[in-house]
């Protein structure tokens, strides 16, 4: 029987999630990677496990009993949750009420990291609410809150900004670099479409989010919330222009909004450098990486 600390892992075999398994599988945990039907490598034990059925949940919390919960499982398609916010719903908030009653009734002192979104809205002011990802996420976080304080849960939240790097994500960079690594490959249409090219966004990259969270399972204080970003803004206009001197290809640019100028953004982890914690991936290496990572799997 392994002495290592058990981390349980949900969401997997998404973007953040494929990181932080190899990640936390190398800094001494025994990780248990949650998704519905994929599997890791044989060095990650996978558990499938559909974490809208409640009982499904509460007998895996109950036969894996761990120390850890990383909860990176979720809806995180705000176009997606436009045409279903009912599974929005459903995948966001009653999965992260099952696991916290779960690890309630089975091994209440486990450690919990909720991640929630830069997306969620001001309750207090309803105009703040967006679409109902916005409404799902900002579920998810109060019900994480509430059993904190309500059970004396060790429950954390991270708010992480916009995460970019290599991986298969819905994230626009990802979604530039895909685009572009196509214009190369597969000679597709020069374009990249955009809204607003002076959309302004806090990009931080996964690998450096990833750290963050092995510090908040260890460091992080029950009941805060730790903004995890880089604290810098950059327009979609300059993260095109930094995808232009990455690539030989020369594309257009059409965006829907011409003139409509965003503030910038800012987002100071102050909680975190509290810690530790710092990023330390330059901005331009995370879209190479990402660039890279296309290239490498076109396919995809």
């Amino acid at each position: 029987m392994s002495s290592l600390p058990k981390l349980l892992i949900t969401g997997a075999s998404g973007f953040t999630g494929k990181h932080a398994c190899y990640y936390f599988s190398k800094a001494g945990f025994e990780v248990i990677a949650v998704t519905r039907t994929h599997s890791f490598n044989e060095q990650i034990q996978t558990e499938h496990c559909d974490l809208t059925n409640k009982e499904a949940v509460r007998r895996m919390i109950k036969k894996i009993k761990p120390q850890f919960l990383l909860h990176l499982a979720g809806q995180n398609h705000v176009g997606q949750s436009w045409v279903d916010p009912v599974s929005s719903l459903e995948a966001n908030f009653l999965s992260t009420l099952y696991l916290i009653e779960g690890l309630r009734h089975e091994n209440p002192t486990c450690k919990i990291i909720v991640v929630g979104s830069a997306l969620q809205f001001d309750p207090k002011d309803i105009s703040t609410l967006k679409h109902p990802y916005s409404l799902s996420k900002t579920l998810q976080v109060l019900i994480a809150q509430s059993w904190e304080g309500l059970y004396d849960l060790p429950i954390v939240i991270a708010k992480p900004s916009n995460l970019i790097g290599p991986g298969t994500s819905n994230g626009v960079c990802s979604i530039f670099a895909r685009k572009i690594v196509e214009m190369e490959v597969k000679n597709a249409e020069k374009v990249l479409e955009v809204s607003n090219l002076h959309a302004q966004r806090d990009f931080i990259d996964v690998r450096d989010a990833v750290s963050a969270y092995e510090i908040l399972l260890t460091g992080g204080k029950s009941g805060e919330v730790y903004d995890i970003s880089s604290g810098k803004s950059h327009s979609l206009k300059d993260v095109i222009n930094m995808f232009r001197t990455l690539t030989t290809v020369e594309f257009d640019v059409k965006s829907s909004i011409e003139s409509q100028v965003e503030k910038k953004v800012e987002i100071i982890p102050f909680k975190l450098a509290g810690l530790g914690w710092k990023p330390i991936v330059p901005f331009k290496s995370s879209l190479i990486d990402t660039l890279n990572f296309y290239r490498k799997n076109e396919k995809i």
